[in-house]
């Protein structure tokens, strides 16, 4: 573990850089307004959709995007449950309660309005294969979801577990997708829970750090850490990763 400790003082280090720079901003609404959408857009290509920039920027316009309608539908209701989830995050703490309220946002239009928007899941769902039997993962058994949430609720407000935020964050990032505790769009909210905890930790005053563009053209890497987390509990490959 002690290999990890200069990682942890290079990505502290960088992180104060980066939160300094949004009090030298000009206009750090305008690079938020920006940012959040391509942000976006990065989240929502790793679940397979098509849509760019300009297509969002598109449809917010109210012109054609030159992709699916659902596939531009999906990024912007990810740009709304960022900013719901910022905002509420000011008003309650980071709970089951608040990511069942993101998640409705999540998925209020396009395909995953008929996935449960906002309500945790009561049936099996799996990751690869085409069933329980052959898949890659195997989520928490519904009847041991709430269970298996409130463990990991307590372990976001549990003030005995003294742990570098950075290091809490990739922990509970891996907990929440092992969990998969909705039908649909875990991993989408799963990226997200890494900005609201910086956030709420008061690590990041704006939500300026994202990290779906490094996934994403690290993708088989971060998938692999993921599975071997939970198949040899090898969690220092993935702090470091991370």
């Amino acid at each position: 573990m002690s290999d990890l400790y200069p990682l942890l003082d290079q990505a502290n280090i960088a992180l104060g850089r980066l939160d300094g720079m949004s009090m030298v901003l000009p206009d750090t609404s305008l690079f938020l307004y920006m940012y959040i959408r391509k942000e976006a857009v990065l989240s929502s290509q790793i679940e397979g959709t098509q849509s760019s920039l300009s297509d969002l920027l598109l449809f917010e316009s109210q012109e054609s995007p030159g992709v699916p309608l659902d596939d531009v539908t999906e990024v912007s209701c990810y740009v709304a449950a960022m900013n719901y989830g910022l905002v509420r995050l000011k008003e309650l703490p980071l709970s089951l309660r608040l990511l069942r309220e993101i998640h409705e946002k999540l998925m209020a239009n396009g395909r995953g309005s008929l996935k449960l928007p906002g309500e945790f899941r009561s049936s099996q769902n799996w990751i690869g294969g085409s069933r329980p039997g052959n898949a890659q993962l195997v989520p928490t058994p519904p009847e041991y979801l709430i269970e298996t949430l409130g463990a990991f609720e307590k372990f976001l407000h549990d003030e005995n577990v003294k742990l570098p935020i950075l290091i809490k964050a990739a922990l509970a990032h891996v907990q929440f997708e092992t969990i998969h505790p909705f039908l649909d769009g875990n991993g989408r909210l799963g990226r997200l829970l890494i900005t609201f905890i910086l956030c709420n930790e008061g690590i990041l005053k704006q939500p300026l750090l994202y990290l779906s563009l490094y996934f994403k053209s690290n993708r088989q890497a971060y998938y692999d850490h993921l599975q071997s987390v939970r198949e040899t509990g090898d969690w220092e490959a993935w702090i470091k990763f991370f």
